[in-house]
């Protein structure tokens, strides 16, 4: 089991070269990755995506890639046309206020599209400089998610052991529940008909009670659910999808069980359940 929040940097420097990674993941119903990058790097966004779609299931995952170079190939012109536009407005604009006033150069060449820069640079050069230092950082962040889902698995098969529990200890009044409702009934029968009862009639409510009221089968697939719980949880490494489905299962179980029986311990039983079983689905939004 892993956890869908984790973090990991890594930076490393190769001759004049400096390679930073950042990765950022949170909770998410899907896998979202979102990828920044300089721009002349954006050939290897697929290459990336995929590094981290082969580590992360489920969650919102960022990437940051910074590369740093000194004495990297760059090449640089002037717009001269450019220049001359900005200039001429420049000096109507000053005319038109009466000031006597010619632009500086270092004004015009820090307007848009004065100074022209180039970063000549092969993406696929830079690759092998990059992949080592995204490697490390996406087994740092996925070390994270595994330790911090060792964790809530922990927390979660705790809540597990509660539900177990009281699904046993309601078990051991089923047996006590039909009873109940044979000798209710009985008595309802004696108070309308005295010592005339219909033994057959008797049976035959009651046996339309316990069909409208056991719990046997609710128990019986709680129990199933629950042994399919603890396993995913213990033995799938992303079992975040189905354990969630199987909550739902649950809930509606619990749920059924607490209408149809009115015993005062088994009341006390489900309010006990379905607070183990809301810690269980709050846990589980984090989990790939």
């Amino acid at each position: 089991m892993k956890s869908m929040t984790g973090y990991a940097f890594r930076e490393s420097t190769v001759e004049n070269i400096t390679v930073s990674v950042e990765i950022k993941s949170y909770n998410s119903r899907f896998l979202d990755i979102s990828i920044h990058l300089p721009h002349w790097l954006s050939s290897l966004e697929m290459r990336i995506r995929e590094c981290l779609s082969s580590r992360f299931i489920r969650g919102k995952v960022e990437l940051g890639l910074r590369v740093k170079e000194n004495n990297a190939p760059v090449s640089v012109s002037i717009n001269q046309n450019a220049a001359r536009i900005y200039e001429k407005a420049i000096l109507d604009l000053a005319g038109a206020l009466g000031i006597n006033e010619k632009p500086s150069l270092d004004l015009i060449l820090g307007l848009e599209g004065v100074l022209e820069i180039e970063t000549n640079r092969d993406a696929e050069k830079y690759w092998a400089c990059i992949e080592p230092v995204l490697s490390a950082a996406v087994s740092e962040a996925d070390a994270l998610r595994q330790r911090e889902g060792t964790r809530t698995c922990e927390n979660i098969l705790s809540h597990v052991a509660i539900l177990e529990d009281c699904t046993k200890e309601i078990s051991t009044r089923v047996s006590e529940i039909e009873e109940s409702i044979k000798e209710n009934l009985r008595s309802r029968f004696k108070e309308l008909l005295g010592d005339k009862i219909d033994e057959n009639r008797v049976l035959a409510e009651t046996a339309v009670l316990l069909m409208k009221y056991t719990i046997s089968e609710e128990l019986s697939r709680l129990s199933s659910h629950l042994i399919e719980f603890r396993q995913d949880a213990e033995q799938n490494p992303s079992p975040g999808k189905k354990l969630d489905f199987l909550s739902q299962e649950i809930n509606r179980e619990i749920n059924t069980i607490g209408s149809k029986t009115p015993m005062l311990e088994v009341s006390r039983a489900v309010v006990k359940m379905k607070n183990a079983l809301e810690n269980i689905r709050e846990q589980l939004r984090n989990v790939e």
